[in-house]
């Protein structure tokens, strides 16, 4: 059983590497599939840290991002291309925070704020979502090989990719965990990835909610950005993080109209798209996507940028908390958002693409 297990991520590996070597040479490197190590399972977890398990994902699609009329399909710089409504009866599944893709758009590594990975791959019927296949599920693992979730690390809010290596970030006690994917895949286990000091000082639940590492062609390459929450200078702006790369240091991003960071991603052009969402009793929930220029970021800058998506309840969203970009062989650009449903009856797990106009 393990040979086949081992042969499945070999071949998955090689499927992932020539995906990842077409998206490094357009600036935007992907994480690569690679074989699993043998482990022994663990008491108390939901599945064996010995190998992913294969779980039932089903999708309903979603007619229209505008439920009240279906041909509304232009929403700022966004044309809505498809969406799906995720569902599954593994008891893990939900609370995505955060998603990555290959070149292609279709297979991905995704994550829950309970420390899960999930992987598998998008169906695609003609250039619309048809349904996921091939998902596993897998506990996210410390230094220790055990989940991390058994020492008190949850929240698992962000993600950014390097080739091999995979940087995720960690509300809760505000760190970073490093996994080379090459040795093992979600097997990995994850070494903590020094941040600046500052890092730790960020409010409780409202630290490092958005990763981005900056590849080679680009200002700023091989750096991570950290960008949290609602961690606030003392101009109420929003605290981030240059880590590494040419310049390493401090900058802040404007804060607006009460809007808080839930993820970001690089454009192969250079542009920083930053995903924010508010919420209140009165106004309810908000989302937008807003544009910086990566040639405005250095340390000790207040950036800003103009809003080039806005939603609210009148169309279909939900706790909108993950973003990725690919580009399709027609040169389009194709932004995915997944949602985080708390664990909770009352909200979904949607997965939606756009393409963008502008």
């Amino acid at each position: 059983m393990t040979g086949g297990l081992e042969a499945c991520s070999r071949r998955r590996f090689l499927e992932f590497s020539a995906a990842l070597s077409a998206a490094a040479a357009s600036g935007m490197a992907r994480a690569q599939f690679a074989p699993q190590p043998a482990a022994k399972p663990l008491p108390g977890d939901e599945f064996p840290a010995a190998a992913p398990v294969s779980i039932e994902v089903k999708a309903r699609p979603l007619p229209s991002f505008d439920p009240r009329d279906r041909s509304h399909v232009r929403f700022g710089a966004l044309e809505f291309r498809s969406g799906l409504v995720l569902t599954s009866g593994f008891r893990g599944f939900g609370g995505l925070s955060g998603i990555r893709l290959d070149a292609r758009g279709e297979r991905f590594i995704a994550f829950s704020d309970k420390g899960t990975w999930f992987t598998g791959r998008i169906r695609y019927a003609g250039r619309e979502m048809a349904g996921l296949e091939d998902v596993e599920a897998a506990p996210m693992l410390g230094p220790d090989g055990r989940p991390i979730t058994t020492r008190g690390w949850f929240d698992s809010e962000s993600i950014a990719i390097d080739g091999s290596f995979v940087y995720v970030g960690l509300e809760r006690v505000n760190q970073v965990l490093r996994f080379d994917f090459s040795k093992g895949f979600t097997r990995t286990r994850g070494e903590v990835f020094p941040m600046p000091p500052a890092v730790k000082k960020l409010p409780f639940n409202r630290g490092l909610e958005a990763l981005v590492f900056v590849p080679k062609g680009l200002p700023l390459a091989g750096t991570l950005i950290a960008m949290s929450e609602r961690g606030l200078d003392p101009a109420g702006n929003l605290v981030a993080f240059l880590v590494g790369g040419p310049s390493p240091g401090e900058f802040s991003i404007r804060r607006t109209d009460n809007f808080d960071i839930s993820d970001a991603v690089l454009l192969a052009s250079g542009d920083l798209l930053i995903l924010e969402r508010k919420f209140s009793l009165l106004a309810g929930v908000g989302i937008r996507i807003r544009r910086i220029p990566l040639n405005a970021v250095k340390p000790g800058a207040v950036v800003d940028g103009a809003s080039i998506f806005d939603a609210d309840l009148g169309q279909e969203i939900d706790n909108l908390e993950g973003i990725d970009a690919h580009v399709t062989a027609e040169g389009d650009t194709i932004l995915t958002l997944v949602s985080d449903d708390n664990f909770s009856m009352i909200q979904r797990t949607l997965l939606l693409q756009f393409k963008l106009v502008e």
